[in-house]
């Protein structure tokens, strides 16, 4: 039998992975994070000396070195997940605001969205998944029978970011966070491969005025209406 995907796509710090998480533990379904994926390539990239302080990307060693990387996501029964590359955990590190800064133009890259594309479409066909990300419904998996477009106002997105990481006992800067919310809209949006738009047949969940779960209310009609479900 087919395995079904729902594609969650949608601005950044929108919550796409905590909604996803909580959606794929609810419905027993594997949850697959491209957006973590993308963030370990570009502390690969960091951490190797492909990107200079000026933020220029050295492409044609990044590219020679893809076959070095190796990515693995662990999902729990309690809907967290971890990061593995190159069997280094590394969730704290691709979390940080050196790599959110710059994962925008490294995942702009042709060569590492094929790479990590790869990925995600292995991943898809090995269970039940809820899939997040930039282009998930629209190139990864246009077929998904259930597509999402998450969007939130950017002031709110930048404060649910803010506060994020001042839970964690991370130094925060609110002007800082809120200048990469834009930033990262702007390239996400205009870059020349996969650029982030929505899905025509994607259903539009703006949670700018929303809790947790107003949205697991909103998405368990859709689901039980669509393959005849119910988150648990």
């Amino acid at each position: 039998m087919k395995k079904i995907i729902i594609a969650i796509d949608g601005h950044s710090s929108t919550g796409k992975s905590t909604f996803a998480k909580m959606i794929a533990s609810k419905l027993g379904f594997t949850f697959i994070d491209s957006g973590a994926m993308y963030r370990a390539v570009t502390l690969f990239a960091i951490e190797e000396g492909y990107i200079d302080n000026g933020d220029n990307i050295d492409t044609d060693r990044l590219k020679a070195a893809l076959g070095r990387i190796e990515i693995t996501c662990l999902n729990y029964p309690d809907g967290s997940s971890v990061t593995f590359l190159n069997d280094r955990n590394v969730e704290p590190d691709i979390r940080g605001l050196k790599v959110s800064s710059l994962v925008s133009p490294v995942s702009a890259l042709p060569f590492v969205r094929d790479y990590v594309n790869i990925l995600l479409r292995y991943y898809g066909t090995q269970d039940n998944s809820v899939v997040d990300g930039r282009d998930i419904g629209t190139v990864v998996f246009p077929d998904a029978p259930l597509k999402i477009f998450m969007t939130a106002d950017a002031s709110i997105r930048a404060k649910r970011r803010f506060d994020q990481m001042e839970s964690k006992g991370e130094k925060a800067d609110y002007e800082k966070i809120y200048k990469n919310v834009v930033e990262r809209d702007y390239i996400d949006s205009h870059r020349a491969v996969a650029p982030l738009c929505k899905a025509d047949d994607a259903l539009v969940l703006d949670n700018s005025n929303m809790t947790v779960e107003d949205q697991l209310v909103w998405v368990d009609e859709i689901v039980q209406k669509r393959f005849g479900l119910k988150l648990s």
